[in-house]
C-alpha cells in the first residue's frame, strides 16, 4: 500500500524458440503487461539453449531433472506419437521444435516457472554432451 492506493506489478514468464533446436526461458516484471512481457523476452533471448534433434524430431535419450522443488521427466517417443505433455513442458517442446515426446511432471509443485525452469534444466542436459 502507498499513499495513493495500491501498487500494481505485473511479472511475466516468456517462453522463445524458432521450432528448430532452440528455446530459451525468461521471466520479466514491470508497472504494466507490455513492460514485462518485453522484459520477459530480453532474458529469454540471452537464456537460449539447443537441443539436439534428430531426423525423428525427437530427443537422443531419457532424461530427469530438477529445479527446486519441480521435478520433470522426459523420454523419447516414436515417429507419429506426438507430443504427450502437458503445460510448461509441451509449450517448451513445441517451440523447441520437438515433435514427438512423451513427458511427466513428478514434483509436486504447480508452479509453472519452476516446472518450465525444470524441463530447461533437463534439455541443457543433452547440450553437455554434444
Amino acid at each position: 500500500m502507498v499513499a495513493g492506493g495500491r501498487r500494481f506489478s505485473f511479472r511475466a514468464s516468456v517462453v522463445i524458440g524458432n521450432r528448430n533446436g532452440k528455446v530459451g526461458i525468461g521471466m520479466g516484471k514491470g508497472a504494466d503487461v507490455s513492460t514485462a512481457v518485453e522484459k520477459g523476452v530480453s532474458q529469454a533471448k540471452k537464456n537460449i539453449i539447443l537441443i539436439p534433434l534428430g531426423e525423428k524430431k525427437t530427443i537422443p535419450y531419457e532424461v530427469e531433472a530438477k529445479f527446486s522443488a519441480a521435478r520433470v521427466l522426459l523420454k523419447p517417443a516414436g515417429e507419429g506419437r506426438g507430443l504427450v505433455a502437458g503445460g510448461p513442458i509441451r509449450v517448451i517442446a513445441d517451440l523447441g521444435g520437438i515433435k514427438n515426446l512423451t513427458a511427466k511432471i513428478i514434483g509436486r509443485t504447480v508452479n509453472k516457472l519452476n516446472n518450465a525452469k525444470a524441463t530447461i534444466e533437463a534439455l541443457k542436459k543433452f547440450s553437455k554432451n554434444l
